[in-house]
This record gives C-alpha cells, sequence and structure tokens, in this order.
C-alpha cells in the first residue's frame, strides 16, 4: 500500500466516506497532499504535479506566495481573531468597494456558503417575498436554499438535492435554466408578486465552465429590475479571478447584491455579501435581518486578502489570460483531430467536456461523458498533473503558472489520445 491509500483506510475510520468535502474523493483514494510551491503541489510519496486544482479557485497566486507568509507572519504576531473592529476589517473592505462600486456596504463571512445563504435572507426581508429563483446547475454553497435543482423535465418547482432539506424549503426556490430567458419570463409570470430575488452565478463554474450567451445577464437585469425583483450574482468565484475587479464590472451589467469568496482571503476561510446601501441597511445592528459569526472579519483573513489584493491590484491579468487562450486553444485543436469534446474557458477558467456538442447550459453540461473524463483526470494524474476529479468542476490557472507549464498540459492531452 501506499503512504496515500494507508492514510486513507485511517481517514475512512474518522470521516465519512474518508474526506471532508465529497469533492476530494476519486477511486481508488485521493492522493494525500504534503506541500505546496508556485504551481506545484507535492503528495506524501513525494510525488510532484501542476496543480489546476488550485484549492478549487482561491490560490491565484499560487501555493506559498510571499504575501501569504507576510499575512500569515503578521497574524501570528498579533493575533488571529479578537472577536472585535479591526483596522484590517477597513483596509480590506475600503480595497473592495473601489474595485467593485457596486459593493457600496458589505458584510465579511468566514465562507462563500454563508455569503449567499446571508444574501437570500436578506433579499427576502428586504422585499418581504419569499420565492427565490435560481439556475439550474448553479452552485451557491451547501445550505438548503442553496441545494435545489430541478426535477426531471421540470422547471418550475424546485427538488431537494440533497436528504435533509424540507420540502417546505425546496418550495420556497424555483429554477430556470440557465442562458434560457423564456424559462426565467415563465417563473416569473407565474410566481408574479412573490419573486423576492433572482441569484445567478455569472459564469457557472460548478457545472464545467458554462459562460453566459450574448445579452443574458443584460437581459435578466432588466427582467429583475421590470418586476421589482433583486438581482444576485454569485461572484464567490468570478470576483478577482479575470481582472482587478467583479465579472460584472467587466460586462456593465450591476447587480442589486454580490456574494465573494476565495480569491479575496488568499485561501484563508472569508466569504462577503454587499450591494445597495438601502438593502445592505437591513443587515443588523443597523436593521433587523440577523447576521453574525464569530470568525467574520478575523485578522488572519483580512490580512490575507489584504497582501492578496495588494499584489493582484499590480498584476498582469491580460498576460495570463492571454497564456490561458492560446492554451484552450491549442488543446480544443489537440481534441478536434481525435474525438468529438468541447473546451470551454474564459480568462483562467477551463475545462474538457467529453460529448458531441458544445455546452452552453447544465443540461448539456450533464451529457458528457463521465467515466471517459475520470480516465482522463486518470492519465492526467499520473502524468504528474493534477485537476479537479470531476467534468463538473473548473480548472484554474494561477499567476505561478509558467507557459511550459500549460505546454506539458497539452503534451499530456496528445498522449492521452494517442492510447
Amino acid at each position: 500500500m501506499t503512504g496515500s491509500s494507508t492514510q486513507f483506510s485511517k481517514a475512512k475510520e474518522l470521516f465519512p466516506g474518508g474526506v471532508n468535502s465529497p469533492v476530494r474523493s476519486y477511486e481508488p483514494y485521493p492522493r494525500y497532499i504534503s506541500k505546496g510551491k508556485g504551481a506545484s503541489i507535492y503528495d506524501i510519496e513525494g510525488n510532484s504535479y501542476t496543480d489546476y486544482c488550485l484549492a478549487y479557485g482561491p490560490l491565484i497566486l499560487g501555493h506559498a506566495h510571499p504575501s501569504m507568509k507576510k499575512a500569515l507572519s503578521k497574524a501570528a504576531e498579533v493575533g488571529v481573531n479578537f472577536g472585535a473592529p479591526t483596522e484590517f476589517e477597513i483596509d480590506l473592505g475600503t480595497s473592495i468597494k473601489a474595485a467593485i462600486p457596486a459593493m457600496q456596504k458589505m458584510r465579511f463571512t468566514s465562507s462563500g456558503t454563508e455569503a449567499t445563504m446571508h444574501a437570500i435572507r436578506l433579499a427576502r426581508s428586504y422585499t418581504r417575498k419569499k420565492m427565490i429563483i435560481k439556475a439550474e446547475g448553479c452552485f451557491h454553497g451547501s445550505h438548503d436554499y442553496a441545494l435545489i435543482k430541478a426535477g426531471s423535465g421540470a422547471l418550475t418547482h424546485g427538488e431537494p438535492s440533497s436528504p435533509g432539506i424540507p420540502e417546505e424549503v425546496a418550495g420556497t426556490v424555483a429554477v430556470a435554466a440557465f442562458n434560457d430567458m423564456d424559462s426565467f419570463r415563465s417563473l416569473i409570470r407565474e410566481k408574479s408578486g412573490k419573486v423576492a430575488a433572482v441569484i445567478v452565478e455569472p459564469v457557472m463554474g460548478n457545472a464545467g465552465v458554462i459562460l453566459p450567451e450574448n445579452g443574458f445577464l443584460a437581459e435578466l437585469r432588466e427582467l429583475t429590475s421590470d418586476n421589482d425583483i433583486l438581482l444576485i450574482f454569485d461572484e464567490v468565484i468570478t470576483g478577482f479571478r479575470f481582472h482587478y475587479g467583479a465579472y460584472h464590472t467587466q460586462i456593465g451589467v450591476t447587480p442589486d447584491l454580490i456574494t465573494l469568496g476565495k480569491i479575496i482571503g488568499g485561501g484563508l476561510p472569508i466569504g462577503a455579501f454587499g450591494g445597495r446601501s438601502d438593502i445592505m441597511s437591513q443587515v443588523s445592528p443597523e436593521g433587523k435581518t440577523y447576521v453574525s459569526g464569530t470568525f467574520s472579519g478575523n485578522t488572519l483573513s483580512m490580512l490575507g486578502g489584504i497582501e492578496t489584493l495588494r499584489v493582484l491590484k499590480k498584476a498582469d491579468y491580460s498576460r495570463l489570460n492571454s497564456m490561458v487562450e492560446k492554451m484552450s486553444s491549442e488543446l480544443s485543436d489537440v481534441i478536434g483531430k481525435n474525438v468529438q469534446c468541447s473546451v470551454n474557458h474564459i480568462g483562467t477558467m477551463f475545462q474538457i467536456f467529453f460529448n458531441r456538442a458544445g455546452v452552453s447550459s447544465y443540461s448539456d453540461a450533464i451529457k458528457s461523458d463521465q467515466m471517459q473524463f475520470l480516465r482522463y483526470f486518470r492519465f492526467a494524474l499520473d502524468s504528474g498533473i493534477y485537476m479537479p476529479p470531476s467534468t463538473f468542476e473548473t480548472n484554474f490557472v494561477s499567476f505561478a503558472h509558467t507557459a511550459k507549464d500549460m505546454e506539458r498540459m497539452i503534451s499530456m492531452t496528445e498522449e492521452f489520445f494517442r492510447q
């Protein structure tokens, strides 16, 4: 038995399925990671891997970046959490507001899940309506109001995606199809006067990478405004991913509320939600919508975010985006010569779908050949390339990745299809 298989056997005696998040589980056992540096991670056997998972998105600077060492060192010196206000909260909040002006006021949380949960509660409180509309396949965390999807052939009433979610809760969430304005219009007509908010990922990142079609988000903004419905953009993944700011600032579509996470903490636990000041004024203690957390605004995460954004403000996003554009184009060329697959990418996110058509929706994504993807994943792993072990996740590229790293990704893919 290898070190990783031995540790996995021990882990199964401690944790359900041997892991602390289901996305980390794959057959026959997950690699146990001992350290990371730059674009590489190392397992406990000493094998190195070029990392395109990057902890599922937060590590845009790569592993063990000097800025994070600085943040951790300072936190160790001054204290990691006080349960009291600090200047560090103001410093990070000021940087975020300058980069994302639509976040007129914000509240820090400890995770993206908490951020979307509180944003939904706030939307209901502000509008005094109960219904939420989400897009099928968009992931907004693991709370009850987020783990809802449509049943087979039905896009009108949400059904729980996990046991333990009461039907009464699922009944307050309706599901439309991403990139399908008719489905949103139909639901809003059906639920006339009852919808508090529409929440979407502006770029889907948990059904693979699925881009919004031209005009979709702008039309969604117009539709929600015309019907007195709040629009929430979940930018936990996309915030600071493509440029220094949020995705919505690039496309000129402004939501009422925004959720952030991942990158704004540099790899440390964090989330945030914010938006229009008249809405955010409903949050306690200014308003009556209760939002709290022992670790919200903790010094450790604030310092991690401050240092990360300090580096990103000077970073050359255009160069990195161009490098990933080139890699994705070459991957498409490789795939096109061998099998009918597709590569979706935007900025520094990409994913390969093993199917016979392009992917522009969740219903397209689930038609992908998952077993073929798993064969590709295992081949990549054996070749020293680490990716998320699911076609419904996203590959990320960091500023630590080099052109040589991306060439290895292309050559590995060529070799896989030559088998």
